[in-house]
């Protein structure tokens, strides 16, 4: 076998540089002659020389959850004689695929079983009838999703799929994720690098247990104890909604972010909401059960802090339906072939409507092992930290409703806003790799954030601001009413005024007869804002995934047929390379 260099964790690298570097060492002296490839590894001064096979880790992500496992599986893979080169999905045209022998694809799935976005035009060429053959690549796909969703690790299904039916060799079945992830992607991890190292030429050692480390500091698994010290209301007499400022304070070092990351929170469950699931299960909240974690704790602090009693899992839905939940009907709404109607059923319901009036209730371990995990929420930051040192914002709707005869709250809304001033916040920073600010500072932003979406814009102007970026700033913001919900309203005319924020549209949808949105602010302004594209402006999107991002983008690309004198078709290849420019950004949810 070949020796090949590799350049070494001390080097003078990032750790991308350094992955990219040793995987493109690995495909050009895997090809070489064996004798030459030795002489021309020793010839390198001071490189260390090991044997090494290319592998080419392929990932698509929305949030920076994939692309973050894909990078510890890189590294990680170095440990078992890989040279690992880490491509995002919308890069694969920098790869051949029909001549990379070992693979493992790992993704996230977005909306209704949809690509991410930066995994879009790699399906699209992936999926299409031009795609080769593949049959000397061995692969396997670990998939993250969350088994609230019906498209449940959807696109990672289509890609094992289609890889498969293009010849490609699965050398280990696909792992299908829930939010709760990592010993699943650890396992996977360990058994596909087995796999392809048994398969290869030449020995990689006996088989270890490779973990997928996290590093340092605070993280997801090491949540810090953040101190609330700003809740405000931001929406006025009159409106429909409660939307909230919170404030943080980050003392110490180890959790630091960027402009455009997102704050990741762990709530705890509503007090009377875990009374009346105790009531609705018998039980006094003084059993002893174990959490998701191992630990034993009460049924009560564990229904408060550990399990998700909102959301019924479809373990417990199955369960329920046994004994005769929902007087027999929610048996029939298991039905595959009703799914729809099962969704129109669970909407406005939650744990407790599935678990009381049962005839048979269930143990307090029999319950708890029929829920999910509670799992953090996200947040888009809505500060900048040179604006804000040692502080971070975020900008939360309240959600308050009553359905089927009870209030609803959201959990971690109504946490934040009724609860979280009595204890420590448990947060951590989810860093966004596709959305952030151009480096070049000079080009033009325009954002399009309607209602809570304003909440990363706000942040750019803050980092654009503090920097004294020359380049101009468009915001498109839109909500119901100007009078009582123009958020950060203040803040926003005082840039305008100065001149920091060039231009501002608005759309408040219900003050006029006729509503209006902000895609059709889009469309009224359509030659200013091709002629801002066309200078290189970059385009970002914050807010609801089903109807709004996909009405903006519409939006977009009918702005660009008509200013821009296009067909259909050449301003879909616009658009398209707007987002490998990473032009097109979005955050959306």
């Amino acid at each position: 076998m070949n020796p090949v260099p590799f350049v070494p964790e001390n080097a003078p690298f990032t750790e991308e540089q350094r992955l990219w570097l040793n995987g493109y060492l690995a495909g050009l002296f895997s090809n070489a002659d064996g004798q030459s490839a030795a002489n021309a590894a020793a010839g390198l001064s001071g490189v260390p020389v090991a044997p090494k096979h290319p592998l080419l880790v392929l990932y698509g992500s929305q949030t920076g959850t994939a692309e973050g496992v894909a990078k510890r599986a890189a590294k990680a893979s170095e440990a078992r004689g890989f040279a690992p080169r880490l491509v995002p999905m919308d890069k694969y045209e920098t790869v051949d695929l029909t001549k990379e022998e070992r693979v493992i694809v790992i993704t996230s799935t977005y909306g209704d079983g949809d690509p991410p976005d930066n995994a879009q035009g790699f399906w699209n060429w992936l999926s299409s009838d031009t795609a080769p053959r593949l049959e000397g690549t061995r692969y396997s796909v670990l998939a993250l999703g969350d088994t609230n969703y019906p498209g449940f690790c959807e696109f990672g299904k289509k890609c094992d799929s289609r890889l498969e039916s293009l010849g490609a060799q699965r050398v280990h079945a696909r792992a299908d994720c829930d939010v709760d992830y990592e010993s699943y992607a650890n396992a996977w991890t360990e058994s596909v690098f087995a796999a392809l190292a048994n398969g290869g030429n030449g020995n990689h050692g006996a088989p270890a247990v490779v973990q997928l480390e996290v590093g340092e500091g605070y993280s997801r698994k090491n949540p810090f104890p953040a101190r609330l010290l700003t809740n405000l209301k931001l929406t006025g007499e009159g409106s429909g909604k409660e939307v909230r400022h919170f404030e943080f304070a980050l003392e110490g070092p180890g959790l630091e972010y960027e402009a455009g990351d997102a704050l990741g929170i762990f709530p705890t469950n509503c007090d009377s909401l875990v009374s009346d699931v105790l009531a609705a299960l018998g039980c006094d909240g003084e059993e002893a059960i174990k959490t998701p974690d191992g630990a034993e704790t009460s049924l009560r602090l564990a229904l408060a802090q550990d399990f998700d009693i909102t959301r019924p899992s479809t373990d417990l839905l199955k369960a329920a339906a046994e004994r005769g939940a929902a007087g027999g009907e929610l048996a029939s709404l298991l039905d595959p072939a009703r799914r729809d109607d099962l969704k129109k059923w669970l909407w406005g319901r939650e744990v407790i409507d599935v678990v009381s009036g049962l005839a048979v209730r269930f143990s307090a371990s029999e319950f708890t092992a029929l829920l999910k995990k509670m799992q953090p929420r996200l947040y888009s930051i809505s500060s900048s930290p040179k604006a804000h040192p040692g502080e971070v914002h975020v900008t939360v709707g309240a959600v308050r409703h009553d359905s089927h005869g009870r209030v609803r709250k959201g959990v971690c809304s109504t946490f934040l806003a009724d609860r979280a001033s009595d204890t420590p916040v448990p947060v951590f920073v989810q860093p966004s790799h596709g959305f952030k600010l151009p480096n070049d500072t000079s080009l033009p932003i325009i954002m399009v954030g309607p209602g809570t979406g304003i909440a990363p814009f706000r942040a750019f102007l803050e980092e654009r601001h503090a920097t004294d970026a020359p380049g101009k700033n468009w915001l498109i913001f839109g909500d119901q009413k100007r009078a009582s919900d123009f958020l950060y309203r203040e803040q926003l005319e005082a840039w305008l005024a100065s001149g920091h924020l060039t231009r501002l549209d608005l759309a408040f949808s219900r003050d006029q007869a006729e509503k209006v949105y902000v895609q059709q602010r889009m469309i009224e302004a359509g030659a200013e804002l091709f002629s801002w594209l066309q200078a290189g402006a970059h385009f970002y999107v914050c807010g609801d995934a089903s109807r709004m991002a996909k009405d903006v983008d519409a939006a977009l690309h009918q702005v660009i047929e008509t200013a821009g004198g296009m067909n259909a078709e050449a301003a879909v290849d616009y658009v398209k390379k707007l987002r490998t420019d990473k032009r097109y950004q979005r955050d959306v949810y």
